[in-house]
């Protein structure tokens, strides 16, 4: 089931940010409104354990009282820094210590988090290790994008509760899955009132950049395209309701192809659709600035780069969704596009007011040196 808070925003926010479809957000959710217990299924007879509905929708009993955790899986361990709960966690994947901490901004704010003991491999294929996890003593191991299967072996193994949690789709925003994550997550480590503060903030964030812009009219807006949307696909990566670019009402011109996510599209079509305005994935810059010193006939054909409207944009999907970062994002794309309705807007301070409430720290500025930040591009300097 879906809880109060929940099921407002789904009518309000399915339209902004989630796979194929665009809109406006509709009504104000105010921040006094309470989370109903909807994930609660009972409470035992020795008030020791609930039972609990997971995101595949298993009924697991976890202790009332949850002190010691573990996060396996794309994206698990973020959620339980945007709860202010990683006093519980008391081990981590080997992928949160041994790979770079800039595109996840949890792990810059949270360094302390990589000197805990190591509880599988973690990564592409993130390995839950049993023996391991059993070594650090949780009680309750959440887990994400983990196969069923996978996810009901591990419980067996450890006879510890495995809670299953979820984003939604890869690089993408899905609130129904994502908010009832966040409930869940906050009922079961005694973070309800965190849980219901993270929906309100993310569904207002998305309201303001909604309101800021629903109301210009279409043929009134620049037309605009993000390229290299991962490290290996150069200019031609992009996304379609690429969500930034959705959350500002903005005019992607790869929404003319009527398809779905990620896609990669020919120099040619880019050249046929000349967008007023380029976006790059910092993510990927490093492999169109390659591509620009071969072929540079090609980039400077494009009005864009005629003009100097090419921009760099802060990488948001680096084990799965980082959420802040792509809501910075949507405000820097805004400032860019629309001036006049971002005027009382500084990205990049707007972009630490982000962080800092999601993730305790204001992270800008070591996201930027590694990335490059918000910035014009001048690809003959770069």
């Amino acid at each position: 089931m879906i809880s109060k808070i929940s099921k407002i925003l789904l009518g309000a926010l399915s339209i902004v940010l989630i796979l194929g479809t665009c809109g406006c957000i509709g009504n104000n959710i105010t921040n006094n409104q309470n989370v109903e217990d909807t994930d609660i299924l009972d409470t035992n007879k020795d008030l020791n354990t609930i039972k609990v509905v997971d995101l595949y929708n298993r009924e697991v009993e976890v202790p009332k009282n949850v002190n010691r955790i573990v996060c396996c899986g794309h994206g698990c361990l973020r959620l339980i820094v945007y709860l202010n709960a990683t006093d519980k966690v008391v081990g981590v994947e080997n992928f949160e210590k041994e790979w770079i901490p800039w595109g996840r901004p949890y792990r810059i704010a949270h360094p302390e988090l990589a000197d805990l003991p190591t509880i599988g491999q973690g990564g592409p294929s993130p390995k839950p290790n049993p023996e391991a996890i059993l070594k650090v003593q949780p009680d309750v191991i959440f887990v994400t994008y983990i196969p069923k299967e996978e996810v009901e072996k591990l419980q067996e193994r450890t006879g510890i509760p495995v809670v299953v949690l979820s984003y939604g789709e890869l690089a993408t925003f899905n609130d129904r899955e994502l908010f009832r994550s966040l409930e869940l997550a906050g009922k079961i480590l005694n973070k309800e009132k965190r849980a219901e503060d993270v929906i309100y903030f993310i569904s207002n964030t998305l309201e303001d950049l909604n309101n800021r812009t629903k109301d210009i009219p279409e043929d009134e807006k620049p037309r605009v395209y993000v390229g290299s949307v991962g490290r290996k696909g150069g200019i031609g990566l992009t996304i379609c309701k690429y969500p930034p670019f959705v959350a500002v009402n903005a005019r992607n011109v790869a929404d003319e192809l009527n398809k779905e996510g990620r896609i990669l599209v020919s120099k040619e079509q880019i050249l046929k659709w000349d967008p007023d305005v380029i976006f790059i994935d910092e993510g990927g810059l490093k492999i169109v600035l390659e591509d620009y010193r071969k072929n540079p006939e090609f980039y400077n054909s494009l009005k864009a780069f005629q003009n100097g409207e090419v921009y760099g944009l802060l990488p948001y999907n680096y084990y799965t969704t980082n959420i802040g970062t792509a809501l910075a994002d949507g405000y820097y794309i805004g400032k860019v596009l629309y001036p006049d309705r971002f005027k009382d807007i500084d990205p990049e301070k707007k972009a630490d007011e982000i962080y800092t409430f999601l993730v305790g720290k204001p992270v800008y500025k070591d996201m930027k040196n590694f990335w490059g930040g918000f910035k014009r591009l001048n690809f003959s300097e770069e």
